[in-house]
């Protein structure tokens, strides 16, 4: 796929671009040259929650906004794991003014096809992005997670009972999003 994609591997950088309407994942690679290339998609195998972020523990969401890798998990009960940094910064500072509390955590990237707020990417699929974060290393490993492809079109997600800050939360992911110029997948190569 890297070669396919004119990038060396391992590539300097990834990112992984999650969409929750959407039910995939694309991977991303920056070559020497400092640009984005898209490498290949990953279909989800399970999803939870609704459009939306992430407010509280146990609420069954995928988080949304822009994250990191920050662990890894070789014995995961989810064949292979990687953690996510949620909740980031900008989920503290809007629960703190919203006085929320209880966010939870424990938000990762795995195998297997059940979901209660992860990302699973099914067995293979982990295989391979585990094995590529490792060369990559965490620092080099962006993930954004959102409701629906912002770069084709506006948030999908409902208005009803979500924060005031949403639209805030959407334009830092939509920012983020510029960055990968949007092609026509016509399969999950």
């Amino acid at each position: 796929y890297f070669q396919k994609a004119h990038v060396s591997y391992p590539p300097k950088d990834i990112a992984l671009l999650a969409f929750k309407k959407e039910q995939h994942l694309e991977l991303w690679a920056k070559d020497i040259q400092s640009h984005w290339h898209y490498i290949r998609t990953y279909e989800l195998t399970a999803s939870s929650g609704r459009l939306g972020p992430k407010l509280r523990e146990h609420d069954r969401q995928i988080p949304e906004g822009v994250y990191r890798v920050t662990m890894f998990n070789p014995y995961s009960q989810m064949h292979l794991s990687m953690q996510i940094n949620y909740p980031n910064q900008f989920d503290r500072l809007h629960a703190l003014r919203d006085g929320r509390t209880k966010l939870g955590g424990d938000i990762f990237l795995h195998g297997k096809n059940l979901s209660v707020g992860c990302l699973a990417i099914g067995d293979k699929a982990i295989d391979q992005m585990f094995t590529l974060v490792r060369r990559v290393g965490l620092a080099h490993t962006k993930v954004i997670i959102a409701p629906n492809d912002l770069r084709v079109q506006k948030p999908l997600t409902s208005r009803i009972a979500q924060p005031h800050w949403i639209d805030d939360l959407y334009h830092e992911i939509s920012t983020e999003l510029s960055l990968f110029q949007k092609r026509k997948i016509s399969n999950y190569g």
